[in-house]
């Protein structure tokens, strides 16, 4: 309890993270439109608005995460037009099964990509503002896989943003049926485009995220 009172004061302290820390490279909500115009991929697109049945559970948008606090306004998920597409074929896949798709998280304004680092300073589980998270491009997805009849999550190694080493997507001392579903999260990921994370299972990285920049636009600006 004391870890966590300490490490709060240390994300809500009143720095102003998106003036003092924020890279010069990172596109503001006028730049990103700008982009848009130049190039209609770039369009970050609300995922339910084009795949209706996907279920969200965005959790920074609540305080049920590991920051304890919510982080986002708003409980929405965004991604590139891209990503977006290649995500509506992996839930037409999966609806062949009886499974669909929850999202926990997906674009991530570059600001709340800073507090999360000075939150947990271990890049294994966050990004280094000096790099910037494939989130904050609008290219990458951390979900899981539900019963469609049920919306009952399938058993996975761990919950959502577990620090534990059981979340590393090639951890093997598990029960059977975990890596099972695992592995067909993974590949039906992967059959779309996407790439996993080491050391997350339920993070996936679009394989064309280099062709997208850094973003710090707010929800409300979409």
């Amino acid at each position: 309890m004391i870890r966590h009172v300490l490490l709060l004061i240390l994300l809500f302290s009143g720095i102003n993270y998106q003036d003092n820390s924020k890279r010069p490279d990172v596109s503001n909500t006028a730049a990103y439109y700008d982009e848009v115009k130049q190039d209609p991929d770039k369009k970050l697109v609300e995922i339910k608005k084009v795949i209706p049945g996907i279920a969200l559970d965005i959790r920074y948008a609540t305080t049920n995460n590991f920051a304890h606090h919510q982080m986002y306004p708003q409980a929405r998920g965004f991604a590139r037009q891209p990503v977006v597409l290649a995500l509506k074929q992996v839930e037409a896949a999966l609806k062949l099964q009886g499974l669909g798709l929850k999202i926990y998280d997906a674009y991530r304004p570059y600001a709340v990509t800073v507090k999360f680092y000075e939150l947990i300073r271990d890049t294994d589980f966050v990004a280094d503002p000096e790099k910037g998270s494939k989130h904050n491009r609008g290219c990458a997805i951390d979900l899981t896989i539900i019963y469609l009849k049920t919306g009952k999550e399938l058993d996975m190694p761990t919950g959502f943003d577990s620090f534990s080493k059981k979340a590393a997507s090639n951890y093997i001392d598990l029960p059977k049926q975990e890596i099972i579903n695992r592995a067909l999260l993974k590949s039906v990921m992967q059959a779309h485009g996407f790439t996993e994370l080491p050391t997350e299972w339920w993070h996936f990285d679009y394989n064309g995220w280099k062709n997208y920049e850094l973003l710090d636009v707010p929800f409300a600006a979409l």
